[in-house]
């Protein structure tokens, strides 16, 4: 067992965690550590975009796997996340959604000050550098690229019209005024390479000497003296280790690992912590519970023309020109991530904001990440933006090596299976319009004969599957608030010098996918910290 000391202490080299480290050694007074459970990211897949669809169940994820959920056909579901430099930041879809100003509005009205729209938006605008340039909403030289598509495939653009036929306005920024609406996305890409929270905050700044950077290092537990969070174990290299901090440890894991690392630690709901052999020095019972995800059910369609993704896979003379394309103009089909249409609308008119998200892609699988369909095939996936499922994140022993147990339970609620039933079937009305008519042979998934709203019900069920984004396992919360692990200064319930940062830290889940709110935390988090210190 070997021990060193630093000033600050990072768990978890991803989203937030990579911003935190950055802006916490920006001066050179702090020495600074920060643990990463995988390997550095020097995987080739990694940087080109559309590589996401091939590691998203590699090694380079942690591939959880959730308990058996009814509400899902008693299916068992892989839950994909970043286990590498960059975290989730470097195998996910790309996409830049920040949610709606109402999200963080309503954080605020849950008692969380300083979490409002107006609050946190300069965090936003700091990490952004939006290729449209700087305005009152964008931010044009921040370390995270933002740019517009690159390749626009005409059955994604048919989609456009289609849905602007069918009442839906056309939006070009879902990160502007209102996110309702139908256009093409903007990814984090500069250049056709994947900008990810590693190649933003770390490359930049590895040469400090101030930085430390442990690869293939596994959080074990947060070394605590008495209610003082004093160091953090880890394993490395088949030895443990132990870095102590003279000041604060941010926990930056995610959704799964931060709450299962302060369980680890003796911190989280005294009697589970009991029956796995785990002294409780804090009994915080939100701490796993409150498990929020996005849900997807994805339409399938078979397409007229043979220029999908699915044709591309399998012929040398597609693949190679669009690596040519790529590798001159740094476009085409390889510059492409997890949507390159989205569409944000209500499934009810009493609504205020969009309730449903879709994702439009040129190819099919029969799940993200799967083998391409042997037919040209189109994609809309739908998913409910705000649902009311609440799951958890249980430790399965003392050993930090083992996974904990994940119960999302998703569609346990009324509304979020009429939601999800609602998505599909204006996905279907958008797909039947003159304007995709054209293009479209005939719907595969879920096929002609799931009529009903219980056959609909019933194929999500049995086919729907996570979008990638849990959050709120750690969630913070006011004075009075049983349920909230930290504060609004994210600081852990009675635990000195313990914050966490990541999404498990968001009180309900943005509507829209989750990076960007993830990177915010980051950099809000930084100020917390240096402002405790000054």
């Amino acid at each position: 067992m070997s021990s060193e000391e630093f000033d600050y202490i990072v768990v978890g080299a991803g989203s937030a965690g990579c911003v935190v480290a950055n802006r916490l050694s920006a001066d050179a007074r702090n020495r600074v550590l920060l643990l990463e459970a995988g390997p550095e990211d020097r995987n080739f897949w990694i940087h080109l975009p559309i590589g996401y669809a091939k590691n998203i169940y590699s090694p380079l994820s942690w591939g959880f796997q959730t308990e058996p959920d009814p509400g899902i056909a008693g299916r068992s579901l892989v839950w994909p996340r970043g286990k590498v430099l960059g975290g989730s930041s470097s195998l996910n879809g790309l996409i830049y959604i920040r949610g709606q100003r109402e999200d963080f509005d309503h954080w605020r009205q849950l008692g969380n000050t300083g979490w409002g729209f107006d609050d946190i938006l300069p965090y936003f605008r700091r990490a952004e550098g939006n290729e449209r340039g700087g305005d009152a909403l964008h931010g044009g030289d921040g370390p995270l690229h933002v740019a517009n598509a690159r390749y626009k495939h005409m059955h994604c653009a048919a989609f456009v019209e289609a849905a602007a036929a069918a009442g839906h306005a056309r939006n070009d920024d879902f990160n502007g005024p209102s996110q309702d609406g139908v256009g093409f996305y903007q990814l984090t890409v500069r250049n056709g390479w994947r900008v990810s929270a590693a190649k933003a905050y770390l490359t930049p700044v590895r040469t400090r000497t101030n930085l430390k950077v442990e690869t293939d290092a596994l959080a074990a537990r947060i070394v605590l003296d008495g209610r003082r969070a004093v160091g953090v174990a880890y394993l490395q290299g088949g030895q443990q280790r132990i870095a102590m901090a003279r000041g604060e440890i941010v926990v930056a894991g995610g959704a799964i690992n931060s709450p299962h690392l302060l369980q680890l630690s003796g911190i989280g709901p005294a009697a589970l912590l009991k029956e796995r052999g785990i002294a409780p020095v804090v009994d915080l019972p939100g701490v796993g519970e409150c498990l929020q995800d996005h849900y997807q059910a994805r339409l399938v369609f078979k397409c007229v023309e043979p220029i999908s993704f699915n044709n591309l896979s399998r012929s040398w003379l597609q693949k190679a020109r669009a690596g040519l394309e790529w590798a001159l103009f740094r476009s085409g089909p390889l510059t492409v991530g997890a949507g390159v249409v989205g569409l944000f609308c209500r499934t009810r008119p009493e609504l205020a904001t969009p309730d449903v998200q879709y994702h439009v892609i040129p190819f099919s699988a029969d799940k993200p990440g799967g083998e391409f369909h042997d037919f040209p095939g189109f994609t809309v996936s739908a998913c409910q933006l705000r649902p009311e499922s609440r799951g958890t994140i249980r430790l399965k022993s003392a050993d930090p090596r083992e996974h904990p147990a994940i119960q999302p339970n998703y569609l346990s609620t009324r509304t979020d299976q009429d939601t999800i039933v609602a998505g599909l079937r204006l996905g279907r009305q958008i797909m039947a319009m003159p304007q995709m008519k054209p293009h479209v042979v005939e719907e595969f998934l879920p096929g002609p004969t799931a009529a009903s709203d219980t056959e609909l019900l019933a194929f999500a069920r049995a086919k729907g599957a996570t979008i990638f984004h849990p959050t709120s396992t750690c969630r913070m919360g006011p004075d009075g608030d049983a349920m909230a692990v930290t504060d609004p200064e994210l600081r852990v319930r009675g635990i000195e010098r313990l914050r966490v940062a990541d999404g498990s830290v968001m009180p309900t889940v943005v509507s829209g996918n989750t990076n960007a709110a993830c990177i915010m935390i980051g950099e809000k988090a930084s100020d917390l910290v240096l402002a405790a210190a000054r």
